[in-house]
């Protein structure tokens, strides 16, 4: 009885594509391009630590998620508001966070980013991990709804 329950579940299971790999960042004229600017826009903030210039491409709702996986195997998570997302820190070091390859889809008013990126401060890469951006169409802009990204700090290509 239980292998027929077991091949039952197996058959119901519908199997799905794994994302393309992204292929570097896009053109900025292009789809894709206009869907990046609002990440790209957030990550220029980050490193000017400029919380008005992150905000400005974040809806007004949503969430961030973040989760923090440490050499030993163990993970936490951590949800947030995703205007705390847009908390810069003041300090005189210099942030630069970038991602790696992204795969984008889009689809009418809503699209998704998803690829790795690497946290570097004064050009030393502190962490790494993959990012989840899902973002909407407001007028003739893209602005960030959710994001979801990992923190690994061993791994990281330097």
């Amino acid at each position: 009885m239980a292998l027929l329950l077991a091949l039952l579940l197996a058959a119901q299971t519908t199997p799905v594509q794994p994302l393309p790999k992204g292929t570097g960042l896009p053109p900025p004229a292009t789809d894709e391009g206009s869907v990046m600017a609002p990440i790209l826009a957030a990550f220029a903030g980050i490193t000017a630590r400029d919380s008005a210039a992150i905000h400005a491409q974040l809806r007004s709702s949503g969430n961030a998620t973040v989760i923090m996986e440490k050499p030993d195997g163990t993970r936490t998570v951590k949800n947030l508001e995703l205007a705390a997302y847009a908390e810069a820190s003041p300090g005189t070091e210099r942030y630069e966070e970038r991602m790696i390859d992204p795969a984008i889809e889009i689809d009418g008013a809503m699209a998704m980013v998803w690829g790795p990126y690497s946290f570097s401060i004064d050009g030393v890469v502190r962490h790494c991990g993959f990012q989840h951006f899902d973002l909407v169409r407001e007028g003739e802009s893209w602005k960030i709804q959710n994001v979801t990204w990992s923190v690994r700090t061993t791994g990281c290509a330097g």
